[in-house]
């Protein structure tokens, strides 16, 4: 039955939305796309036999036969798009980051408008975030959960991806230009949010200039959590690829010590040390990458839609919402305070 029509803003990893389209077990049909470029529009408009499609997203977010609205456009037009949707009474989904406009005070005004919009329409929100959907890193918040980790001590993250060339496949990224600190840290900024709450302050040091981006790529981040644990992040985007996974994360608990990694192509894996046992082996599990002919991207896409069509035909609240997306950029500009003055820097949690 497919009785919930999409429509999708952005026609690159915003085609991912079709492996819904092309699911009999989901209820998405994606009924509508824009892309600024009119030729890419039609392609795939012809291609995929969707029955509306434009250059301007105004006309798409009007249109009554789509309840939802999947964001995928470059990251410094996401506040603008989502803001677009949200007035006009649209769910939306939106892939990280909830916004992208670099550095400006227009970052935190984007959040608010978003985090009000969303309650004063009663729209569902959900933030693409996809290392909370991946099955490494939910195996690791399923153990935290339900306590098998203790107390965690100390935790870090990591995402370490070579960007060189990737500019000739998305220009915008250097254009506009892309802010890496919310357009790639904030991967390993929200999984640690995820698992141990609000940051409280945050302190960056942070390098770069790496052709082609015109602004820093790479950073070292530390961060306390209000619940005072404390954790660190390299996010690192100017560099030649170590023999390493793409991301990472880290749990040392009371109980326990787990470390989860993910590649797109690889798969993911957990092992974990439980303090209990005698010798503490280190137990190991792997993750395939496919899943129902889906991978990397597009199997993240595949289980979070899963979740927030859930979250519309339940009634239930998405996980990611609006208010974890703007904590997360809130998290991102107090980055950018601390590399701007040398100091640590407060982040604001009142959304």
């Amino acid at each position: 039955m497919k009785d919930i029509g999409v429509g999708v803003i952005g026609l690159g990893m915003g085609m991912d939305l079709f492996l819904l389209h092309d699911d009999p077990k989901s209820r998405f049909e994606v009924r509508g796309i824009c892309s600024a470029t009119p030729e890419k529009v039609r392609h795939v408009a012809e291609e995929r036999g969707v029955r509306f499609s434009t250059t301007d997203f105004n006309e798409l977010v009007a249109r009554e036969d789509l309840e939802v609205i999947a964001v995928y456009s470059p990251d410094h037009l996401h506040g603008e798009h989502c803001i677009a949707a949200l007035q006009a009474g649209k769910h939306v989904v939106c892939t990280k980051p909830l916004v992208g406009r670099q550095r400006g005070a227009g970052v935190m005004l984007e959040c608010e408008q978003i985090v009000q919009l969303a309650r004063e329409k009663d729209c569902r929100f959900l933030v693409g975030q996809t290392m909370r959907f991946d099955p490494e890193f939910r195996a690791a918040k399923t153990l935290l959960d339900e306590g098998d980790l203790g107390r965690v001590l100390f935790a870090e993250a990591h995402y370490v991806h070579d960007l060189r060339g990737i500019g000739e496949l998305t220009p915008w990224r250097v254009t506009a230009p892309q802010d890496l600190m919310f357009g790639g840290a904030c991967h390993p900024i929200d999984l640690l949010r995820w698992f141990l709450g609000d940051v409280e302050e945050i302190s960056v040091y942070a390098s770069g200039i790496n052709p082609p981006y015109p602004i820093e790529d790479n950073f070292l981040i530390n961060l306390r959590f209000a619940n005072g644990v404390i954790a660190r992040i390299l996010a690192a985007y100017g560099l030649v690829h170590p023999p390493m996974p793409m991301m990472g994360l880290s749990l040392y608990g009371t109980k326990a010590s787990i470390q989860c990694d993910y590649h797109d192509f690889k798969g993911g894996n957990v092992n974990i040390v439980f303090d209990k046992l005698e010798g503490q082996p280190t137990l190991s599990t792997h993750f395939d990458a496919v899943m129902e002919g889906a991978y990397g991207h597009g199997k993240a896409v595949r289980q979070y839609m899963s979740h927030f069509e859930d979250c519309l035909v339940n009634g239930k609240a998405p996980s990611p919402n609006a208010v974890d997306g703007a904590r997360t950029i809130a998290v991102g500009c107090a980055g950018w305070e601390s590399i701007r003055t040398g100091q640590p820097a407060r982040v604001r949690n009142d959304f």
